[in-house]
């Protein structure tokens, strides 16, 4: 299906969809596993929300997140630049009076909103907790969650860092809505945003706290997964519930007759977590090694869906590699939003690999840096420098402080080439350098 896009016709198609001005909604999950969803292999999750978007539109295989950290993953992916170009190399506090995202950086939200569009932050920011770095300070129209990095979904306390802090609000304002699902206060926002905005384009950020610990799934979804072993049970409980809850967004904008005319962007963050606070996993990164906070693929090679019927391919599947920084410019293409002339992107529009398989990735190269870790990936070769190896299946060789993979031949990363290849070390490394220096200017 659409396979025949010509480059003619695709240039028709961007500039009729620029004159139209698609509604755009941008979902970001949160610590979600590589392959944690029906569509992308898992056979234990009932994930039918997000395998319907896969059959609407295309799938990424190669997608990477900006980074495998919350605050640096969301920075790369709203700017299109490195995450340590954009000023968060890592998270942000999740109290009071921390700054975050530089206000000089550029986000989705401003073009957007430049181009004529009402827009829209709902659930997790994690981007800064000052008022000219939340979201009615960076672009948003309207905004409705908690800045920190995490919620209990009750009460919507931060309780993991000292001291607990009450994070819930409203354009800036903080409200208190006790007791009441988050899921559900999320769905309402959402819907009464798309409700005010009906007749006019729109942009609406939705980054879910899900499945990020404290795993709280509903008791329907509780009930579904009680006999898998823990802690794959409440992990899927959530997964599930998340995807539920966009099914109800979904759902509303087919009824307001809005579908063809927005693109539904679904994507993770990062890997899942392993940590503490989530019985130490409960997520699954299949084949890959490696989970939140590692830059190996399981850290980064993330869930991708981009749905928009009648208008890109539907039920496709795309190999190339591909970065969550690649979105800012693919958006801003498809809706006819001016990019920032004043500054370096590092990811390039999507718009030809989404209309035809055949097309090379936009990207030779790539590269991550997460505190002293950093990697270099160019074609299939990628080159990691002092990894964190906290999820390391059975049967793999440590990685050690210089660790090359032959993606093509080994995507799980089982075996370590360097010694074999000392010229690909020399030349990713030199690569790498080049980027280190292209962050200074």
């Amino acid at each position: 299906m659409f396979k025949f896009f010509s480059p003619g016709l695709l240039f028709c198609l961007v500039n009729l969809a620029a004159k139209n001005k698609p509604n755009v909604i941008l979902i970001y999950s949160d610590d979600q596993g590589s392959v944690d969803a029906n569509c992308y292999g898992s056979k234990d999750l009932a994930t039918p929300t997000l395998d319907k978007l896969a059959r609407t539109g295309v799938r990424f295989t190669q997608m990477y997140s900006p980074s495998a950290i919350c605050s640096a993953s969301r920075a790369g992916l709203l700017t299109g630049r490195f995450p340590p170009r954009a000023g968060v190399p890592g998270n942000v506090s999740s109290h009071k009076g921390k700054a975050g995202l530089p206000t000089e950086e550029v986000i989705m939200a401003e073009i957007f909103k430049d181009a004529g569009y009402a827009t829209a932050h709902v659930g997790k920011w994690h981007l800064g907790y000052t008022p000219e770095t939340m979201p009615n300070g960076q672009g948003f129209d309207f905004s409705y969650g908690h800045m920190g990095g995490c919620i209990d979904n009750y009460s919507h306390f931060f309780y993991w860092v000292p001291p607990n802090l009450h994070d819930l609000w409203r354009n800036g304002v903080e409200i208190w809505e006790d007791g009441q699902y988050f899921g559900d206060l999320m769905v309402r926002e959402c819907n009464s945003f798309i409700d005010k905005n009906a007749k006019r384009p729109f942009f609406m950020y939705w980054a879910i706290n899900w499945p990020h610990y404290p795993l709280q799934g509903t008791d329907k979804w509780r009930e579904h997964y009680k006999d898998l072993p823990h802690p794959r049970d409440k992990y899927g409980a959530f997964i599930s519930s998340m995807d539920e809850i966009i099914g109800k967004v979904v759902t509303h904008v087919e009824k307001l007759g809005l579908r063809e005319n927005t693109i539904i962007l679904f994507q993770s963050d990062h890997g899942h977590s392993i940590e503490t606070r989530t019985f130490g996993g409960g997520g699954n990164s299949g084949p890959y090694r490696g989970a939140k906070g590692s830059l190996f693929e399981g850290g980064i090679r993330v869930p991708s869906i981009v749905s928009w019927p009648g208008k890109i391919p539907q039920g496709e599947v795309r190999s190339q590699m591909a970065t969550g920084c690649d979105w800012f410019p693919t958006l801003a293409e498809f809706s006819g939003a001016k990019l920032p002339n004043d500054r370096k992107l590092d990811g390039k529009s999507l718009v030809e690999v989404i209309s035809d398989d055949k097309t090379a990735s936009p990207h030779k190269s790539f590269y991550w840096q997460l505190g002293n870790q950093s990697v270099v990936r160019e074609g299939n070769w990628k080159l990691l420098l002092n990894p964190r190896d906290h999820n390391r299946p059975k049967g793999r060789e440590p990685s050690g402080q210089v660790f090359l993979a032959d993606l093509a031949e080994d995507p799980g990363e089982s075996k370590n080439l360097a010694k074999d290849n000392p010229d690909v070390v020399n030349r990713l490394s030199a690569l790498r350098q080049n980027y280190l220096n292209g962050l200074k200017k």
